[in-house]
């Protein structure tokens, strides 16, 4: 079949919610991807920041075809022989109590909402909370998770939708402290917004919500489900900052490719929960399990978050010497491997050329590139693509 013969067999089938880019991709290998044609990409959007060990990974395919020859589903019913090592893992690296495992990180954010506002019926035993989230914030498509993120663009569609949302500004304390009443039971942000224009919290910013939800009682939610597992130089970003939410939420490199996200919470607010309060069918069963534990083994014998603070500081300042060389490009911002450059113009023209050039990018918004390679990316790696971005230019 020929690439188009391919597009066109897909858009047949397909209810039309993407505007895809017109290439069909075959297979990977590292940090490059390869279309049917036998063209060759450079990746640096890693299947927009969920390919953190890069394609083709041995040890982590030998250990998914290993688990599809002993048992891939079981339900929750049951437990299995991978379950209790892929949370132990989530919890140790995360600082979490407990773990729930999802499908996806749409879903992990439906069972923090979920799990805020259980806990805080059982504090007082209203159903009147309220939760306090961000402006051009992005937390996910369902009603639930769309409640939740500051952009209308998403919601006016598909309104009503669950109540008890406010929003606030993000960066700026005073908005959410006004947004603060006896109602509030959770605050949610993204540790780094990525949608919406890879903004990272400031210092003052998050340690003045922990301070905020602590003198009020109220639950922070930190939405890692981008910004986190390695991709700010520490398995999660709110490391950074040195604070610890009461719930996070995790998905995208958790499973390096497998549908698997997840929310953990500390032992105070996971007790919240009993059973038949939440479920899933697929959610966390063997196969995606056996993906999540040997990422995490993989993490540290290839020693990635050494690599990722390493070669981030290599792109920032590439990055930066784009900025100082082109009038287009008004700032550099981010952290780690979750970097942005915003320009004066839409960036989607780049986007197409990188394609032409062998380069993958993603855009966050109009006129903002997003780079969020896969963690195992060289420096020799960040050369060729400011090569290749610069003849986009």
């Amino acid at each position: 079949m020929t690439d188009q013969e391919y597009i066109e067999k897909a858009e047949q089938n397909l209810i039309h919610t993407y505007n895809r880019y017109q290439i069909v991709l075959e297979k990977g290998d590292g940090v490059y991807l390869y279309d049917v044609n036998g063209k060759r990409y450079l990746d640096f959007m890693a299947g927009i920041a969920v390919y953190a060990l890069g394609y083709n990974n041995k040890a982590y395919n030998d250990a998914l075809k290993d688990q599809i020859d002993k048992l891939m589903h079981t339900s929750n019913l049951f437990y299995s022989s991978i379950l209790g090592d892929a949370a132990e893992k989530l919890t140790q690296a995360s600082q979490m109590d407990r773990v729930f495992f999802t499908n996806s990180g749409t879903e992990a954010i439906e069972g923090a909402i979920k799990l805020a506002r259980k806990y805080a019926f059982l504090r007082d035993g209203h159903t009147d909370h309220e939760i306090i989230s961000m402006n051009h914030s992005f937390h996910g498509r369902s009603l639930g998770s769309l409640s939740v993120t500051g952009n209308t663009h998403y919601q006016e569609a598909f309104k009503p939708l669950i109540g008890g949302v406010v929003f606030a500004e993000y960066n700026n304390l005073e908005s959410v402290r006004s947004k603060i009443t006896d109602k509030t039971c959770a605050i949610i942000m993204e540790t780094v917004q990525g949608e919406g224009g890879i903004y990272p919290a400031t210092e003052e910013f998050i340690h003045g919500i922990r301070k905020l939800c602590d003198e009020h009682d109220i639950l922070l939610i930190c939405d890692e489900i981008q910004c986190g597992m390695g991709r700010t130089g520490t398995m999660f970003a709110y490391e950074n900052y040195g604070i610890k939410p009461d719930i996070m939420t995790c998905a995208k490199a958790l499973g390096c490719g497998v549908p698997v996200g997840a929310f953990g919470a500390t032992k105070e607010v996971a007790k919240a929960f009993v059973p038949g309060d939440h479920g899933t069918t697929y959610g966390g069963n063997p196969f995606v399990l056996a993906a999540v534990s040997k990422v995490f083994d993989l993490f540290e014998e290839q020693k990635i978050l050494e690599n990722v603070k390493e070669v981030s500081a290599y792109l920032e300042e590439k990055l930066d010497a784009l900025k100082d060389k082109y009038d287009f490009i008004i700032d550099r911002r981010g952290k780690g491997l979750m970097q942005g450059l915003e320009c004066s113009i839409p960036v989607g023209t780049i986007i197409q050329k990188g394609l032409d050039n062998g380069l993958i990018l993603v855009n966050a918004g109009t006129n903002i590139i997003r780079f969020v390679p896969p963690l195992t990316i060289t420096k020799s790696h960040v050369d060729e693509m400011i090569t290749l971005i610069e003849k986009c230019f």
